[in-house]
Parts: C-alpha cells; structure tokens; sequence
C-alpha cells in the first residue's frame, strides 16, 4: 500500500518543482517575446473558433432544459440568470478548459516530448539555453493570459445563444430576459470565472509540459505521454472545479442583485 501511495506523490512532487523552476525562470531567466507570442497565438488565438463554438452551443441547450422546467412553474424569465450564473460559475470555465486540455495539452506534451526523445532538448542545454526558460515559460505565460479571455467569449457567447433561444423560441420578452440577468450576474460571478480560469490554465501547462520533458522510448513514448496529458489534465480540472467551486462559494457567494 505504500508503494502504491509513493507515485501519486512522487507526481505531485514533480509538478511542484516545475512549478518552481518556471517562477525562477520569470523571476531571473531570459525574457522570449517571440515565443510568448507564438504560442498566445497558437493557445489563446487558435482555440477561439472550438471554444466559441462549444460555449454557444452549451448555452443553447442550457436554456432550453432550463425553460423546459421553468415552463411548468411559469418561470420562464429567469430563464437568462440562470444560464448565466451557471456559465460564469461553472459550466465556462470547465468546458473551456476541457477543450484547452485536448487541443492545447496534447499539442504540449507531443511537441516537447517529441524535442525530448529526438534530443533537441539536450542540444538547447549544450547552448547554454535552459529548456524550461525556452519551452516552458512561454507556454505557461501565454495559457495564464489566454485562458481567461476564452472563458470570457464562452461565457459571452453562452450569453447572447441563450438569448436567442429565450427570445425567438420561447417568447420570452426580451427587457424581462435581460433585466434577470443582470440581477444574477455580478463582479462575483466574473472574479469566479477569472480565477478557476486562471486555475485551470496553471494545470494544463504544468501536467502538459512535465509529460512532454518525460517522454521517452521514441515515437511510441511520445504518443503515450500526449494521452496522459489529455486525460490527467482533464482529470484535474474536473476535480480540482469541484474544490475551487466550494472555495468560491464562500469567497464570492452567489447573490441576488436588485438593479
């Protein structure tokens, strides 16, 4: 049983020393503008379609589920707070980051693992260029800046499709559909998306990059490793929400805001 305990640790411990080894490299390394904008670009610039798409989409079918019931009870109205503070509290944040972890993590851990098992990695380091100063640091600079800004177009396309949907579907008067969600959604709700962005694009970058600098055993190793940080990503983003959302409840509590 403790040999069995010692891996998850032993990870964990990992993390916490990659993790590290970026706050020094922001702190005393070499600053790389041309990476960072490289990959805001790939990370936050090119996930814009996915995430746009499937924050539309949920807010969609959010609403209508929501309105369905709230039909019964003749609730309709609340309707647009309601799919707002589920957007900015929870369902945008996780499924951002959800889709950040398939393209963006897997996107991570094969390009470094595959710079790592083809020893480009070790030729960067017989430069005198530190691989975590080069690979690293600019990827983890870039998803913290891009993933809030994805959260904030997925929730605000979830926003204007539920509208649609509320409006043109189920006639729903549109002063009454948008004066509820400005009753539901205030500066708590956005900090709360804002954080577990913040949160999650920490996650994603740190499980992503340490799978790519493991990598070995050629293509094979390279092609287990993006896996692993699809799916441990996703793992931790679904887990660690469900802690954050706890947290957040009681830093941020939800309110109802008389405007």
């Amino acid at each position: 049983m403790i040999s069995a305990l010692k891996t998850p640790f032993h990870y964990l411990a990992e993390l916490f020393i990659l993790q590290w080894e970026i706050l020094y490299s922001l702190v005393r390394g070499k600053f790389r503008g041309k990476q960072l904008l490289e990959q805001m670009a790939e990370i936050g610039f090119r996930s814009q379609p996915v995430v746009i798409i499937t924050g539309a989409f949920t807010g969609a079918v959010l609403a209508a589920q929501s309105l369905f019931q709230f039909k019964l009870v003749s609730m309709e109205t609340v309707g647009g707070g309601f799919v707002s503070t589920s957007m900015f509290r929870e369902l945008g944040p996780t499924i951002t980051a959800l889709m950040l972890a398939g393209r963006v993590g897997s996107s991570m851990a094969a390009v470094i693992g595959t710079m790592k098992v083809t020893e480009q990695i070790d030729a960067l380091r017989s430069m005198s260029v530190h691989p975590i100063d080069y690979l690293v640091t600019p990827r983890f600079l870039a998803i913290v800046i891009s993933t809030p800004l994805l959260i904030a177009a997925s929730c605000g396309f979830a926003n204007f499709s539920s509208y649609i949907v509320g409006v043109y579907i189920f006639n729903i008067e549109p002063p009454y559909w948008m004066h509820h969600v400005q009753d539901f959604t205030g500066y708590a709700e956005i900090s709360v998306a804002m954080i577990k962005g913040l949160v999650f694009g920490i996650l994603i970058v740190l499980i992503s990059c340490h799978q790519g600098l493991k990598a070995s055993n050629g293509a094979v190793g390279v092609g287990q490793g993006t896996t692993k940080a699809m799916v441990l990503s996703s793992l931790a983003v679904l887990i660690v929400n469900f802690f954050l959302s706890l947290l957040m409840q009681k830093i941020f509590p939800a309110e109802f805001i008389e405007t």
